[in-house]
């Protein structure tokens, strides 16, 4: 075998080899072939270009090239960003098991995970981490990813941190076991009232739907009788998991969501009927933000009439990706097919080739269409009508799913100098300055959530505060009005903030929710409207 052609193959293991994926998979490398054309232009510019080149660089150039011109879903990863989008649908990481932010270029510890290896060490809320294995990060201007970087690492390995604590001189030292430390999909579970159950997703990962199970067992401790599943900004995650969660509410033989492509024949998904949730009334949430697995969810759900959609049009992000590992850990997520509902909707909105811009600026111009904002603007051909399955009720295709019962975006709730504030960063720094302050106190005073969503009250000096820093930013209200309900927005955000950071999002979500106007009308919907 001459030296081009090893170089040849070689090129054609780095491409497309995948053991696991393409064990069955042939090439037929003629000489009119358009695989060799690449082939050979990547052997001649290793080896013939006047200058020096990276050679896995061209080849990353060249599979990125073209996946770009296919649909806006395709892509490549290499080994690190690989590793990184994969960890939050694992359902676990390896580290030492904080969550932290970062005040004045310190660490500062938010909460430790409980029962995690910081915790059992004696870690604890407010501590700032000066030194990682003798590496001072405090005060260095270290990105966050590098501190992350330091802190994470494989299960069994020690790490030696140096804390500061307040009303402690010294410096404390901590050697920590890092551990697996699992990441939680469900984001809030509580009653909003005596019957009426609410469990927030963030996404659909490994774990997702026991975490769900258990989530609902403890609510029908709380007298759970039906169920508002907020899928608000879920963008999505395993096929797997939103079907077994879809599972769950349908009957036996129900179709849940079907696959079809050029190459990938029609796959069906059907309930098996063993689902525990089958006869209680569930509204599921949604908005612009809600994609892939969460759309088949809520498709799934509206095609058999078993809920009522509450919300917005959803994202629209219907095509299959699968994934195509590469030797050196690097991955190609290849689009193979489309999702359709079970009422035969195609969940993709329309895309074209090559063309990611305008598919990017997508949301926006719903925005601007008045989309968004009026249910009116809303317009579907005829060629899109379908029916749900057992009411016959019109649904319609052509990307995304539409709700049942619309719910506005209120741009008016929030200022224009409440988002600039936002923007600068200038409240979240206020709130995490206000917890290292008066953490120690306000756990004192206010030993559980009831005590505190019942008796803290934001002081004033804070929101004040976020207003002159706003000021000096040249971030002013344009009048009494818009101060007055900036402050008023505030005053909302802080309390769910210092509950967040004393508590977890759980707690958080309870007091936000309560000015939602999508959770207020989706438990509206149990009462006027029949399931």
């Amino acid at each position: 075998m001459t030296i081009t052609n090893k170089k040849i193959v070689t090129l054609l293991v780095m491409i497309v080899s995948c053991a696991s994926t393409y064990a069955q998979l042939t090439l037929n490398i003629g000489k009119d072939s358009q695989l060799r054309k690449l082939q050979i232009a990547e052997i001649a510019i290793n080896n013939y270009y006047v200058d020096s080149v990276d050679e896995s660089k061209l080849v990353e150039d060249a599979i990125k090239g073209m996946l770009e011109k296919l649909d806006p879903h395709s892509s490549y990863t290499d080994a690190k960003e690989t590793k990184a989008l994969n960890e939050p649908l694992n359902g676990d990481f390896e580290g030492i098991g904080v969550q932290f932010n970062i005040i004045d270029d310190s660490l500062v510890v938010i909460q430790p995970t409980v029962n995690g290896p910081s915790e059992k060490v004696g870690i604890v809320a407010g501590d700032r981490i000066v030194t990682v294995n003798d590496t001072i990060i405090a005060g260095v201007k270290m990105e966050r990813s590098e501190i992350v970087k330091k802190l994470r690492g494989k299960k069994g390995t020690m790490v030696k941190l140096g804390v500061r604590r307040n009303g402690v001189d010294k410096m404390l030292f901590f050697n920590v076991k890092r551990d697996k430390i699992p990441m939680h999909t469900v984001n809030a579970a509580y009653m909003i009232d005596q019957q009426t159950g609410y469990v927030r997703l963030e996404s659909f990962g490994a774990k997702t739907y026991d975490e769900l199970m258990d989530a609902i067992e403890q609510l029908k401790k709380q007298g759970l009788r039906r169920l508002v599943l907020d899928l608000q900004d879920n963008g999505g995650g395993y096929l797997e998991s939103a079907v077994r969660i879809a599972n769950e509410f349908l009957d036996g033989g129900d179709m849940i969501v079907y696959t079809e492509g050029r190459k990938a024949g029609r796959r069906e998904y059907k309930a098996i009927g063993n689902g525990k949730l089958k006869d209680m009334p569930v509204v599921v949430l949604t908005n612009e933000l809600t994609a892939s697995a969460a759309e088949i969810v809520s498709g799934a759900i509206q095609d058999h009439d078993r809920g009522i959609i509450v919300g917005r049009r959803t994202f629209g992000k219907g095509l299959v990706q699968r994934p195509l590992d590469l030797p050196d850990g690097s991955m190609i997520r290849l689009t193979i097919s489309h999702y359709y509902t079970p009422s035969g909707r195609c969940i993709q909105k329309p895309y074209k080739k090559g063309e990611k811009k305008d598919y990017q600026m997508d949301l926006e111009n719903r925005l601007k269409h008045g989309e968004l904002t009026n249910p009116d603007s809303i317009h579907f051909a005829d060629s899109l009508k379908c029916y749900t399955l057992k009411k016959h009720r019109t649904v319609y295709g052509g990307g995304g799913i539409m709700p049942d019962v619309f719910v506005p975006l209120d741009t008016m709730k929030y200022t224009a100098m409440h988002r600039k504030l936002s923007a600068k960063s200038i409240i979240i720094n206020h709130d995490l300055k206000f917890m290292d302050k008066n953490r120690k106190e306000l756990k004192k005073k206010y030993p559980d959530f009831k005590s505190f969503d019942e008796g803290f009250v934001v002081p004033e000096e804070l929101t004040e505060a976020i207003m002159a820093d706003g000021e000096k930013e040249g971030i002013k209200p344009a009048d009494d009005n818009e101060r007055m309900r900036t402050v008023a927005a505030l005053t909302v955000q802080l309390k769910a903030l210092v509950a967040r950071d004393l508590w977890d999002m759980n707690e958080y979500f309870q007091i936000w929710n309560r000015q939602s106007d999508i959770v207020r009308k989706g438990v509206e919907a149990f009462d006027s409207l029949r399931f």
